[in-house]
């Protein structure tokens, strides 16, 4: 399990500027940006900062009560998210329209509300819509909605808690070996699938494997899976393993970086603003909330450091 010295300190290297710039302007050649030299230079200085921030953020939210922690979290990652950013889009915030946060969920809560049956929904444009484009090429519907649990039964580290509280786990652990992915035979019973139409399927979704000929679910990897983008997996940074998310009519269909955004968002904004239930949930623990709020956290604490990190080392 990585701890929140070993995560942080892998960012060092970044606090230069004569390494930033030098590092940026690589990126800018990489996507082919003009200027590149010169754009480097006016934005070393942005990213150390966005980092810089981010850190304290999440130095905060480890000496902090866990009332607070979504709040710290959900900055902290948006500062991490606007160095990314700067490493494909030189010119950001170009607009006003991305400083925004791009989703939004309920502002009142109903009564009997419970976290794990709440969702949020995408918006035209802001930080969500914008870095999903800019750092995974995808393309958000506005309006879209996304539920707390079929978010959260995405993330491998919480599926213990999906399985001692009886839930529908979103995700299934697979063996690696070498470059050859083995995928258990059970998850064509989740599919309801023939193992070849099993096969066809997923060929068509993952577009860096190939079929291993054999009577087993075994693929090979064209190249390596990168931690921070590895859909259909999902990496396990408790176990350093890969799990393979399990698709349904609620699917999520995108990096686990954006799961993480989504649901802090959510939880930042019930911290903010509905305090006394918050409160309630902190102090009494009624429901099944509190025990997946608080893994969550914690994961999300050290994994999206980390996940952001290996993004930054990909040029």
């Amino acid at each position: 399990m990585t701890n929140f010295d070993d995560t942080w300190g892998r960012f060092q290297a970044f606090f230069s500027s004569e390494t930033t710039q030098s590092y940026l302007q690589q990126c800018y050649k990489k996507h082919c940006i003009l200027e590149p030299e010169k754009k480097s230079f006016s934005n070393c200085y942005p990213f150390i900062y966005y980092l810089e921030h981010a850190k304290n953020y999440y130095t905060l939210s480890t000496q902090s009560p866990l009332a607070i922690k979504p709040t710290l979290l959900f900055y902290g990652m948006t500062q991490l998210m606007k160095a990314c950013l700067l490493t494909v889009d030189p010119n950001y915030p170009e607009s006003s329209l991305v400083l925004a946060h791009g989703v939004t969920t309920r502002k009142r809560k109903k009564q009997q509300y419970e976290f794990l049956h709440d969702e949020v929904k995408t918006q035209k444009s802001g930080l969500f819509t914008h870095m999903a484009e800019k750092l995974f090429d995808l393309t958000c519907t506005e309006g879209e909605k996304y539920g707390m649990e079929e978010l959260l039964a995405t993330i491998p580290e919480m599926l213990p808690l999906f399985i001692m509280n009886k839930r529908k786990k979103g995700v299934e652990e697979i063996q690696i070996d070498g470059n050859k992915i083995h995928i258990p035979m059970r998850v064509l019973d989740h599919y309801h699938m023939t193992s070849n139409r099993f096969k066809s399927y997923f060929l068509s979704l993952a577009n860096k494997l190939e079929e291993v000929d054999d009577e087993m679910l075994t693929f090979r990897l064209t190249e390596p899976l990168k931690l921070y983008n590895c859909y259909p997996f999902a990496y396990d940074s408790h176990n350093q393993t890969f799990f393979l998310s399990l698709r349904n009519e609620k699917s999520i269909l995108f990096p686990e970086i954006l799961v993480h955004y989504l649901i802090l968002y959510n939880l930042s904004m019930i911290a903010r603003y509905e305090t006394e239930w918050w409160y309630h949930l902190l102090h009494h623990y009624e429901t099944q909330d509190f025990p997946f709020i608080s893994h969550f956290l914690s994961v999300s604490a050290t994994k999206i450091p980390l996940l952001i990190h290996t993004f930054l080392l990909d040029i």
